[in-house]
């Protein structure tokens, strides 16, 4: 009777280790997953400022308007519109993978075919969508 040898567990070198490490697609949806909520907070503020500014007043809806047509005080309207993007996909991309690890936990029994399949459809879904909105703010249609 051959017994294979049991593997031996070593500490990451994240230097020479993780360059060559392959992360499936489930494990990128989940980084980008944590990184979209962390955005969201980050920018918790400027969420907040668009918010006010676009439903106090009339005046303060021009202003709001024309933050994404002049900018922002020193803040180019091109910088304006790039940071409400990232807001875009991180909320699109938040809600798509928290909907996916509810439904995971719902389930019980996820496959790994059935985490990737989902964790595709993750990122399709958000980067179609955030697309099809940048568009929109960016004028294109």
């Amino acid at each position: 009777m051959s017994t294979k040898p049991r593997p031996v567990y070593t500490n990451l070198n994240v230097f020479a280790d993780l360059p060559g490490y392959r992360l499936p697609v489930a494990g990128f949806v989940s980084i980008l997953h944590r990184i979209s909520g962390f955005l969201m907070f980050l920018l918790l503020p400027f969420v907040i400022w668009l918010f006010d500014t676009s439903v106090s007043s009339e005046v303060s809806f021009e202003s709001f308007r024309s933050a994404f047509d002049a900018g922002i005080g020193f803040v180019p309207a091109l910088l304006v519109k790039l940071i409400c993007l990232a807001l875009i996909w991180a909320y699109l991309h938040h809600l798509l993978a928290g909907m996916r690890h509810l439904r995971m936990d719902v389930a019980h029994a996820v496959s790994k075919e059935q985490g990737k399949s989902s964790a595709i459809v993750v990122l399709v879904l958000s980067l179609g969508l955030t697309l099809l909105l940048g568009a929109k703010l960016f004028g294109l249609y």
